[in-house]
């Protein structure tokens, strides 16, 4: 008997680590729904038809037999197929068991779907009543006539359901109104996190407070003639620097996390379900922002630490960059992005809008989701950049009419102020004050990849980029205006400048695998095991996470002896 004891803790012990690893680092728990899976078998059962023959088990109860496992079954959907159910694990885990059967063709999760149904904000839909403009949100629709780039949000909120993660993306930008009413803090319903700023330069920084701080407000970003000429001036601000105040961080978070069905403005592309949060980090002021605050940013934001900043407390899985320069992927990025990629993050990036040219850093490095701008025709928008470091492209907004208001922008979160902000106020891009460029295609990029991430967490920053890339949709080759030839790489004329490109249509050598479809993404990514489950090894969460179950059950039993 004294040796039960140590026998049981070792036991437990092991079934406890087993457990661990399996959920990735939290401590897993069975699901209490019924796993659903349809099987394929590979070929028919085998009938015996001669009188006196004894019955033979059918196929699915010997491969449940090989399995240690009670199943129930019942016809599938096509020949050869049946639906099983089983509980003590979920659907992807049964899926995964059954597939490595070899008389299994495929075993898929048996999804339940809901019907497809638009949000109530005012400004989502066509023909709105409210100010915008006449297309309403038509980059997050279905693809239809004449939007064939929009990305098909509502697919992708349909597959969504109760074992979605919520998930962190980090926009590093020019910080976030936190009192917009469609933003808000996540701790007053919204979908915003408290977040950082990172800009040191005083003339860049413009918000009073020297150095960095933990307030990501955007307090303007205005260049007058005045800043240009004045003393402060040491960053190299010039005259075509003069502008007014952007909000462009506003912007971008908006298309990520604006609140869904609060019957208020408009929606974001990550939808009703709470499943992502917004960490707005402030990189860029007056002109611009360094390098030297945008890395460290980077790595604070993946949960790295940064000296002489506080941890975060809200480590992001996805990086959205909305900014970049010309010039090759530099020796700082690259070693930032081979480490937060490391950690598990994924860094999306705008391709850049210098008219076909080169593709921006940091979307040129490795590691890095870079993202092309397409019109609502599916071709290349004029100003997109482009070239084969592009992963995928998604909708940046264009007018296509050359007089009257803007047709196709992307409609997001804004503020009307010149210089500094109007306080708490409700304002929203539209077809006069219209949002385009590629740094507007990211964040679709990125908040798409949340999703996935939601709906299957142990997903690397490979398999996210390959799964966005496999679901994308094909290009368009025909249906724009006459004229209109096919991308070419980008190149430089005799003096060593770009040679402009305007609107064309897309390779995939030239702007990635083809248009963003997040509804397609999502679904792939929830009916797909990770290659290798974070802190599972090569033998796999689901693996793993049968052994602990097993061990738990023989190290009870024998405690229970």
């Amino acid at each position: 008997m004294r040796l039960l004891k140590p026998v049981s803790r070792h036991a437990l012990a092991l079934c406890g680590l087993a457990l661990w690893f399996a959920s990735g680092g939290v401590l897993a728990q069975v699901s209490p729904e019924m796993a659903r899976v349809i099987v394929k078998l590979k070929s028919p059962p085998v009938t015996t038809d001669s009188p006196g023959a004894v019955a033979q088990p059918s196929q699915m109860q010997g491969l449940a037999h090989r399995l240690g496992m009670t199943m129930r079954e019942r016809a599938g959907p096509i020949e050869r197929t049946h639906v099983v159910t089983a509980h003590g694990l979920d659907s992807r885990q049964l899926a995964t068991r059954l597939a490595r059967d070899s008389e299994v063709e495929y075993a898929v999760p048996d999804e339940r779907r809901h019907r497809l149904s638009a949000p109530d904000d005012p400004r989502y839909a066509t023909g709105l009543a409210t100010p915008g403009p006449a297309s309403g949100q038509w980059y997050l629709r279905a693809p239809l006539d004449e939007v064939q780039s929009s990305i098909n949000a509502e697919g992708a909120w349909a597959v969504l359901g109760g074992q979605s993660r919520r998930i962190v993306v980090a926009v590093l930008d020019s910080g976030v109104r936190f009192d917009h009413p469609d933003l808000r803090r996540f701790d007053e319903g919204g979908n915003l996190l408290p977040g950082y700023d990172f800009v040191t330069d005083p003339f860049l920084d413009n918000d009073g407070t020297p150095g960095r701080d933990s307030d990501a407000s955007d307090p303007g970003d205005w260049v007058s003639q005045a800043d240009v000429n004045g003393p402060a001036n040491t960053v190299g601000c010039t005259l075509a620097d003069v502008a007014p105040s952007s909000w462009h961080g506003t912007q971008t978070a908006g298309l990520i996390g604006a609140i869904t069905n609060n019957a208020r403005g408009m929606a974001g592309l990550t939808g009703p379900g709470g499943n992502v949060l917004v960490l707005p980090v402030r990189v860029l002021g007056k002109c611009g922002g360094f390098d030297s605050d945008i890395i460290p940013a980077m790595r604070w934001a993946a949960g790295l630490s940064v000296p002489g900043v506080p941890a975060n407390p809200n480590p992001a899985r996805v990086i959205n960059l909305s900014l970049g320069g010309a010039g090759p992927c530099g020796r700082a990025y690259q070693d930032a992005i081979r480490e937060i990629n490391q950690a598990g993050v994924v860094v999306v990036a705008a391709a850049g809008n210098t008219n076909g040219g080169a593709v921006n850093a940091p979307a040129n490095c490795p590691g890095v989701i870079g993202v092309a701008g397409l019109r609502q025709l599916g071709s290349k928008v004029g100003y997109s950049d482009l070239g084969p470091e592009i992963a995928l492209s998604a909708p940046a907004g264009n007018c296509v009419n050359l007089d009257g208001e803007c047709l196709y922008p992307l409609l997001t979160t804004t503020n009307s102020g010149t210089t500094t902000p109007v306080a708490a106020e409700d304002a929203y891009t539209d077809g006069i004050n219209a949002t385009a460029g590629t740094s507007f295609s990211a964040p679709l990029v990125a908040g798409t990849a949340a999703l996935m991430l939601a709906v299957q967490p142990s997903f690397n920053p490979d398999e996210v980029r390959q799964l966005l890339r496999t679901s994308a949709r094909a290009f368009p080759t025909t249906g724009d205006a006459p004229g209109v030839g096919l991308c070419q790489a980008p190149t430089v004329d005799a003096n060593g400048f770009a040679v402009e490109q305007f609107e064309c249509y897309c390779t995939t050598s030239t702007c990635g695998a083809g248009m963003l479809d997040a509804g397609a993404a999502v679904a792939l990514a929830r009916t797909t095991e990770p290659v290798s489950v974070s802190g599972g090894g090569a033998l796999g969460g689901a693996w793993l996470l049968a052994l602990g179950l097993a061990v738990c059950a023989v190290a009870r039993t024998r405690r229970e002896a």
